[in-house]
């Protein structure tokens, strides 16, 4: 259906928006809106440099025959800092640091603005490592490692505490934590295969154990971690569990001993 170029190119940025990291053949684009390929790859010339302008990120494009676009969420360092700031601000709010080294942050994660801001951080942090699929523990994390796997156009798997039998068969992996138990962790044998590339988000770091049992997780099924990017993580203790990680956030204790919550540099 022929159209303005206005109209076109809304109409093409909302489907690269729509589904962030997925290719779309310009061919077929083509085809759709009544023009040459050439005129597509004009008008995806120009949707790369306002994309890049708003600082969320660009598109990629293949060129040749059979080539495509998709969107990679790239964030500024500027923008990434004014969102993490924003975030920052809310958690430091009265009320929210809790004693035991904890704050409240279930109402950020929980709602769509922020749990989208900070998905698009981290995937904009780990897109280069090419992940095939995310995976991250129940309950808190799954907002945040939804919005990741989102932008990255990859599956989310969740690892259990209990086994569902809805979840159908799963592998147990046992893990210790922090305290000294041993906690046991279900993946459903169809979320995850040998050789996949794994990205491991959660909501908080205190000792990193959970984390840990990700990795456990995901070695027992012959896949990769290759990274790991957290919300929070306490400054205590000092050692982590988790063998690589990188946080957004840092909740620390300040010489008074009054939490805080801060970049994580």
């Amino acid at each position: 259906m022929k159209s303005t170029r206005t109209e076109r190119l809304i109409r093409m940025v909302t489907r690269f928006l729509l589904e962030p990291s997925r290719q779309h053949s310009l061919t077929d684009m083509a085809e759709i809106f009544g023009v040459s390929k050439t005129v597509i790859s004009d008008d995806a010339s120009i949707i790369d440099r306002a994309l890049s302008d708003e600082f969320i990120g660009r598109l990629d494009v293949e060129r040749g025959r059979s080539g495509g676009a998709a969107f990679r969420p790239f964030l500024s360092e500027k923008l990434r800092r004014k969102w993490l700031e924003e975030t920052v601000r809310l958690l430091n709010e009265p009320g929210r640091l809790l004693p035991g080294m904890l704050v409240y942050y279930s109402d950020i994660l929980f709602h769509p603005l922020y749990a989208r801001r900070l998905g698009f951080i981290l995937a904009s942090d780990f897109f280069d490592l090419k992940a095939d699929i995310v995976m991250t523990s129940e309950m808190k994390g799954i907002p945040l490692a939804m919005f990741t796997a989102y932008a990255l156009g990859i599956p989310l798997a969740v690892c259990r505490f209990r086994n569902r039998p809805s979840d159908g068969p799963a592998v147990a992996v046992h893990y210790q934590a922090a305290n000294g138990d041993i906690r046991t962790m279900y993946m459903g044998t169809r979320h995850l295969s040998k050789g996949k590339k794994v990205l491991i988000i959660d909501d908080f770091m205190r000792g990193g154990s959970t984390v840990a049992g990700m990795f456990s997780v995901a070695e027992e099924f012959g896949a990769k971690p290759v990274g790991a990017g957290v919300f929070i993580v306490a400054s205590q203790p000092e050692s982590k569990a988790a063998p690589f990680y990188k946080a957004l956030l840092r909740l620390e204790r300040s010489k008074t001993g009054e939490l805080n919550v801060a970049i994580e540099s």
